[in-house]
């Protein structure tokens, strides 16, 4: 009905078979005139709604310029709506013109009206089209006109070719003017066509075009393949790439805007959480539940909802679906193609039919495999973007959350854990997202497979079904086997104490490495134990899989079936592969979002704790704990201007206060007033590595005048001379290259600069020597200093500034026991008065005057001895400027330089030099050095074992091709059973041979991994212990964390499994190439041109992508290394209100590293669409030479050829994908390599042991000692010579510079000796093993480090001693109360960086430490700095009665305390200018005497002692 309607309307015949049924084919006039127009016709008016939104919307991107591309468009549109109307006057005039044979009744039929109409139409919406199009912001070209004129060039080609043949056919052209409309109509739209594959880029769009990255300015077809990076691709083979190299993100990309939407989304979860809690609690009216337990329960599993899944989903939703529509359209199109291949193979059997049938298949392949290549190709790209911006999204918000975490939970996660949710679980999620679509593609693929097999099998395709059922639950083991994550999470964490423990020396000080080195390997031993056991089960996979490919076979079998069959069955491999990898990713995703809800879920600080109302001061009145249930109360009314001391005995909540101040603690009842904005001054300071002047200025803008004010105020012009840069002196990370005393100087010089109104200052002075904290005090924090008018809250363990607070305020087991002034406290007779009493009796007797002391002092020494007075310097002269801090090696020398031009950089000046980074190819001798690691056995036998597997692989394609011609010997007669039997037994024995050698070489491969991962690991781990200090000053934390997180996770997951499936790839495209050119030999011809191609396109690749990687490992550090610094300085970013810049520096960090990464990901794209279109050739060169050899063929070797080469498209882009990924993956052997190639210290144990007893009576003996930091650097120490006798008392005192910390650096041999030996007890110290020296000799250092463990870990690591010997120690360091008052005792958990204890109990830990090694010579640095007046003279007198029988160095931190040494040794520019007794110095009123005179200390006072 409809045809014979259709054929009327065009007056010829619709459709008749005859057409296409002869050698030279064509298609009936009719359907030329009505469906090859209706399609593309059709397509543009559908997808016109599109293009006009813009027109109608009025929202408009004000382009101002009509580009000429643009006109030219218009241009062509216009003519050919002139052709149309031409073409619809042709007709009217045939018809009724005045030319028409008025004999003939034969009008033209209707199409010939309408058709003309429709293109009249379609030209003049095309012109609003067009116009729409240029009104789009940022729109260069249009995807849809683009696909409207290649279908209707397409659709015209038939006519064109019928129209000229027809004309030779009859001679001569029968309709002269249509004829000629036609041909101009279709050259119009080659040119528009042409014209719509080019971008119109508007000229303000140019100069962005040229850093910005992006396929913004790219057209359609550049796009789909990708072309637009080529300029990158060829710059990165000419050399290698840089990040200088790397175009700027596009807005869209960037890290602030995949944050911005992520946080919209989660806020609107977050508030649909709390209204579905508070539902859930109106309905629980049960009073029974306390309210903490709703509040904490309830808030916090309604809180993490909040970042559930949907969260990210919904951020990305947009590109998710447009990623799963092409996924299915893909999916549905890998099965066109076998069904092409069932029509060949039964066209090549069926000699009549016509040749163009064959090429008309073949170019049908290839075409089908083009359009599925470019679907898939933007499918993966989407994937792998939406990854990396979930991955984005969840750094961002876990450094956010970072930022206002509560302290409960800053104790719950250590650094090492954030950072692994920042990189592994991070990463996991970017994994899974690129994946994710697998969970339901995958299962697709296998039904489809199983439908298309069951037409082609019937019910033998149950046996493929049988195999997977055998399958899943074996992954399913597989998958919940992995829980890895614990353990990467404790090796991390203990790795990153230990470098923390390096950087302060600690761990090289008291020899402890080899404890931690053993903590380490324990951890990581059970990581690789599940390694193992994971490897083994994908083996087992692997196999049943291979024989279910293998044994599922009919019995008699065509071409068709077998090939079809065959073909289904490739396809089927890679959702089967792949469905228990995303399933395993998928749960390990799981854990990671568990780790991730848990961590952005909890607690954040209470944001109301702290008010701020303008009209009254500072109001403290109320309850603060460090966590829910304790309970101390505080009442304080603070007017503004005044200077409020703060004072109290070690843990008696001095610092606590000020963390209430600043809202860190939980409020259990009352509330805190702040009126206007804070600064804070931590007890121990917090430095960035930024220059010395940015760490001043901390975000503030640069006023040069104030700058030095300040400076000259907090006492740092001396070591700004001393400083290679001056002010633009790079510091290292946590201050590695500054002494105490200069890092809290700074911490104050950076509070000063930041007109606050507020002052907070937690003991800012016990680091500093007596003289300049009297200069502080003076011209900073006093009556008089910088600060005079702004509110300032104090403090102090020293008593002299007490009289010039305004008020004091008594703490007493965390309440506050007395407030006044300090007449008023005096004249009260309460604590304080009793406490000043104590410890001003002592020396009452002596009677002090001396002329130079000034009133200060003079008010003071009436009411308190020159003991106590002092105890307020808590450090030594040297500590004020000296370059080198006391146990730490410092890059420079301590010359006092004058600052020279600032202009350029200076030598020094920059500290952490730029992470280094290899460039090129990968060295071949990388891949050997794994391959060593491994085992070469385990490497040849498991490659021995893959090429038999491919050999019998082989051998099973060639062996099915002759059974299937069984099918036509044996055509109408009986089909011998005996036969059948040897066929089937034949096939069934390669398959499982295949299988068995698979599983071999999968276990070999596993083995060798593990062996891989542990050797490269530990040798990593012994090369870092080893390093000496100096690599530990120039190398920030983050960068060696990264070697242990990034680059030993690549190569325990990554490498193994990217190095056996480039082995597997490899040998099955050998294999693949091998079979077809067994089938048609002349195909041997064509791979030659191939692969060179491929060989081109993989050396284009691979120069780009490898070095991607490199700058994505170097951009990375920055980001954890930022990370680490906010974590540890969370309390001063937060103090100043600065969270929003250390957010902004952090989008900074990560978009530099974004930089590198979204080019890599368009890099693989581009390379993947470059291979497939390469096997898609190969593909079509097979089906054409199948075609050409037909007559000779038998039809069972066009199957076997043509069904190898489907397959060898997704071979060969795995192969070039496996070979970068594993050249990728390898850069991190090369990284762990460069670390383990680094300088060591000396051995620790070497063959000259000293005695056991040794140093038995600790005499020290210096001979011409000289020694430098780094060879062409300066001498910090001149030729020492002494001779310090057994059980001697030594001070060291010396100005700037002096040399004291190098002496202490020089006897550990932290520093090697230049010239000159060092002896104790006649032994050459430089002769013996590291840890046989340091394990002898004793200190307590001026920074008391703890690390994670139990108590009794931190005393003794290497349990040596027993808990008695423990317990005792403890007593002697006045520690007994508190440890017998925990729960656990010595089993107490101390949190990273001992954060749960006081840095006073820290300190007499460090004392503990000491007492346990009784050692016979004892280095004592500022060890009484951080601890009260009470406290430091119950040290002072431990120290003076355990260790009466050794030797004694202490560097003077407070002079008072070497008042009764034996001699005191005064150093200056690294020589010994004095060494003395005290008294005997003092009379000879040289370079001691006038320290002494600084300090206020007096001749009587030294005859005294």
């Amino acid at each position: 009905m409809c045809a014979a309607a259709l054929e009327e309307y065009c007056g010829s015949v619709f459709w008749n078979a005859s057409y296409v049924q002869r050698e030279d084919p064509d298609l009936p006039v009719c359907i030329q005139q009505t469906v090859l127009i209706w399609i593309p016709l059709g397509f543009l008016w559908l997808g016109a709604p599109w293009l006009l939104g813009s027109l109608c919307t009025g929202k408009r991107f004000n382009r101002k310029h009509l580009s000429k591309l643009y006109l030219c468009k218009q241009l062509v549109v216009s003519l050919l709506l002139v052709t149309a109307i031409a073409a619809l006057a042709v007709t009217l005039g045939e018809d009724y013109g005045p030319n028409k044979d008025s004999s003939s009744t034969v009008k033209n039929a209707g199409v010939f009206y309408v058709n003309p109409v429709l293109y009249a139409v379609t030209w003049i919406l095309l012109l609003l089209c067009q116009e729409g199009v240029r009104r789009m912001k940022e729109a260069v070209d249009s995807t849809i006109l683009f696909l409207f004129w290649l279908l209707l060039v397409v659709c015209n080609i038939v006519p064109f070719q019928s129209l000229i043949r027809e004309a030779f056919k009859q001679g001569e052209i029968s309709d002269v003017p249509h004829f000629c409309i036609f041909y101009i109509s279709f050259g119009l739209e080659v040119i528009a066509l042409v014209l719509s594959a080019v971008a119109d880029i508007a000229p303000e769009a140019e100069e962005l075009n040229t850093q910005n990255f992006h396929c913004l300015s790219a057209a359609f077809l550049s796009r789909i393949t990708f072309n637009w990076i080529n300029s990158m691709v060829i710059k990165g083979y000419k050399q290698p790439l840089v990040q200088e190299d790397m175009w700027e993100l596009n807005k869209a990309d960037r890290t602030a805007s995949i944050d911005q939407v992520f946080q919209s989304f989660m806020q609107s979860d977050l508030a649909a959480a709390r209204v579905r809690l508070q539902t859930e609690l109106r309905k629980k009216r049960e009073k029974k539940r306390a309210q903490e337990d709703t509040l904490e329960n309830g808030l916090c599993n309604g809180l993490r909802e909040g970042v559930s899944q949907d969260v990210l989903m919904m951020t990305l939703k947009k590109d998710f679906t447009k990623s799963a529509l092409l996924k299915v359209l893909q999916d549905i199109l890998i099965f066109v193609s076998p069904q092409i291949l069932k029509l060949m193979i039964s066209f090549t059997q069926d000699k009549s039919r016509p040749d163009w049938e064959g090429y008309m298949y073949a170019v049908l392949l290839l075409l089908v495999a083009i359009l599925q290549s470019l679907l898939l190709q933007q499918y993966f790209h989407l994937c792998f973007v939406l990854g990396v911006q979930v991955r984005t999204a969840i750094m961002t918000a876990v450094y956010k959350k970072a930022l206002v975490m509560s302290n409960d939970n800053r104790k719950e996660s250590s650094v090492g854990e954030t950072v692994n949710l920042m990189s592994a679980d991070a990463q996991r999620f970017n994994d899974l997202t690129s994946f994710i679509h697998l969970l339901w593609s995958c299962p697709l693929q296998i039904i489809l497979s199983i439908a298309f097999l069951w037409m082609e099998l019937g019910p033998s395709a149950l046996a493929g079904l049988a195999a997977m059922v055998i399958l899943v639950p074996l992954n399913a083991l597989l998958a919940t086997k992995i829980e890895n994550m614990k353990f990467k999470d404790q090796r991390l964490k203990i790795m990153n104490e230990i470098l923390n423990g390096i950087k302060v020396s600690i761990l090289k000080l008291y020899a402890w490495e080899p404890s931690f080195q053993t903590q380490i390997g324990s951890v990581r031993d059970k990581e690789l134990e599940l390694m193992k056991k994971s490897a083994y089960l994908t083996c087992v996979s692997i196999v049943s899989f291979a024989v279910f490919v293998g044994v599922s076979s009919e019995n008699i079998l065509t071409p068709e079936i077998a090939f079809t069959s065959i073909s289904i069955f490739n396809l089927i491999r890679f959702p089967l592969s792949m469905l228990p990898l995303t399933c395993s990713l998928s749960l390990q995703t799981v854990v990671s979002k568990d780790r991730l809800e848990k961590f952005l879920g909890s607690e954040e600080l209470e944001s109301d704790s702290v008010q701020h109302d303008p009209s009254f001061g500072i109001v403290c009145d109320g309850s603060f704990a460090w966590d829910r249930n304790a309970e101390p109360l505080v009442s304080l009314d603070i007017k503004p201007g005044r200077l409020v001391a703060v004072v109290g005995a070690v843990g008696s909540g001095k610092s606590s206060l000020m963390s209430a101040l600043l809202g860190e603690m939980h409020r259990t009842k009352g509330f805190i007033n702040i009126q206007g904005s804070l600064a804070f001054v931590p007890q121990q300071a917090w430095i960035q590595n930024a220059t010395l002047r940015d760490n001043i200025l901390f975000g503030s803008p640069h006023e040069d005048k104030k700058l030095q004010e300040v400076i000259e105020a907090c006492a740092l012009i001396p070591d700004l001379e001393l400083l290679p840069g001056g002010d633009l002196t790079e510091i290292g990370e946590k201050g590695v290259n500054l002494s105490g005393g200069q890092k809290q100087r700074i911490s104050l010089a950076r509070a000063a600069y930041n007109q606050a109104d507020i002052y907070l200052l937690d003991d800012p002075l016990s680091a500093v020597d007596s003289h300049v904290g009297k200069h502080l005090f003076d011209k900073v924090i006093g009556p008089k200093g910088l600060l005079k008018d702004k509110t300032r809250i104090l403090v102090t363990h020293g008593l002299s500034f007490l009289p010039y607070a305004d008020e004091i305020v008594v703490l007493l087991d965390g309440e506050v026991s007395e407030v006044g002034s300090y007449q008023s406290l005096r004249a009260s007779r309460g604590a304080f008065s009793e406490f000043l009493d104590t410890y001003a009796g002592e020396q009452r007797k002596s009677t002090l005057s001396d002329s130079g002391n000034d009133a200060l002092l003079s008010h003071c020494i009436t009411d308190i001895s020159c003991t106590s007075f002092c105890t307020l310097y808590n450090l030594p002269v040297h500590h004020i400027f000296t370059p080198i801090s006391s146990v730490r090696l410092r890059r420079k020398s301590s010359c006092v330089k004058k600052p020279e031009a600032v202009d350029q950089t200076k030598d020094g000046q920059r500290l952490i030099e730029k992470e280094t980074m290899e460039t090129g190819r990968v060295k071949f001798s990388v891949y050997l050095k794994y391959l060593r690691a491994m085992g070469w056995s385990y490497f040849v036998l498991a490659s021995m074992s893959l090429i038999s597997s491919t050999a019998a692989s082989v051998g099973q394609s060639v062996w099915l091709s002759d059974w299937t011609n069984d099918a036509v010997v044996y055509y109408n007669m009986t089909y011998p059973p005996g036969k059948v039997n040897t066929r089937v037994a034949v096939y069934g024995v390669l398959g499982l041979s295949q299988g068995i050698f698979v599983f071999i070489a999968s276990l070999l491969l596993a083995k060798g991994a593990v062996a891989a991962s542990t050797s490269l690991h530990s040798r990593l781990l012994h090369s870092i212990l080893r390093a000496p200090m100096l690599f530990f000053d120039t190398t920030p934390i983050g960068r060696v964390v990264n070697r242990f997180a990034k680059d030993i996770y690549t190569i325990d997951e990554a490498i193994p499994q990217s190095f056996r499936s480039w082995l597997v790839c490899l040998l099955s495209v050998l294999g693949i190439l091998f079979v077809i050119s067994f089938a048609t030999p002349v195909f041997v011809i064509v791979i030659i041109p191939l692969a060179v191609l491929y060989y081109f396109v993989q050396v284009f690749y691979i120069g780009m992508s490898r070095q991607l990687r490199r700058l994505d490992s170097v951009t990375r550090s920055p980001i954890f290394s930022h990370f680490g610094e906010t974590v540890s300085g969370l309390s001063v970013i937060r103090a100043y209100g600065h969270q929003e810049r250390f957010l902004k520096h952090n989008e900074i960090v990560m978009d530099e590293n974004l930089k590198s990464i979204y080019p890599w990901i368009v890099s693989n794209r581009w390379l993947a669409i470059r291979l497939e279109f390469l096997g898609n050739l190969v593909v079509f060169f097979a089906a054409l030479f199948a075609v050409i050899a037909r007559e000779t063929m038998d039809s069972g070797l066009v199957g076997l050829s043509i069904s190898n080469a489907l397959s060898i498209t997704q071979v060969l882009n795995w192969l070039v994908r496996m070979n970068s990924e594993l050249e990728t993956n390898v850069v991190a052997v090369e990284r762990v390599d460069e670390y383990t190639g680094i300088e060591k210290e000396a051995e620790w144990i070497n063959d000259n042991r000293p005695p056991d007893k040794w140093p038995e009576e600790g005499r020290l003996e210096f001979e011409d000692y000289k020694v430098r930091y780094r060879p062409g650097l300066d001498l910090v120490l001149h030729g020492i010579t002494c001779n310090i006798k057994s059980t001697e008392k030594i001070g060291i005192v010396g100005r700037t510079g002096a040399g004291k910390s190098s002496l202490t650096n020089c006897l550990f041999r932290i520093i090697e000796s230049a010239a000159g030996r060092i002896l104790i007890d006649g032994i050459d110290i430089s002769t013996i093993g590291l840890h046989d020296l340091r394990r002898r000799l004793t200190i307590i250092p001026q920074d008391p480090v703890l690390f994670s463990g139990t108590l009794r870990m931190n005393l003794d690591p290497f349990d040596t001693f027993s808990d008695e010997d423990i317990w005792r120690a403890l007593e002697l360091s006045h520690l007994t109360d508190f440890v017998a008052g925990l729960q656990e005792k010595l089993q107490y958990a101390v949190t990273e960086g001992g954060e749960n204890l006081s840095v006073g109990q820290r300190q007499l830990l460090c004392l503990a430490r000491a007492l346990l090694r009784k050692s016979r010579i004892l280095f004592l640095d500022e060890a009484t700095a951080a601890v009260d007046l009470e406290t430091d003279s119950l040290i002072q007198n431990t120290i003076r009665k355990e260790f009466s029988h050794c030797t004694v160095l202490t560097i003077a931190h407070r002079l008072h305390s070497i008042l009764d040494c034996s001699r005191v040794m005064v150093l200056d520019a690294g020589k010994i200018v004095e060494f003395d007794s005290p008294s005997n110095l003092f009379e000879k009123r040289g370079q001691f005497y006038a320290m002494a005179k600084d300090a206020g200390i007096t001749g009587e006072e030294i005859t005294a002692l």
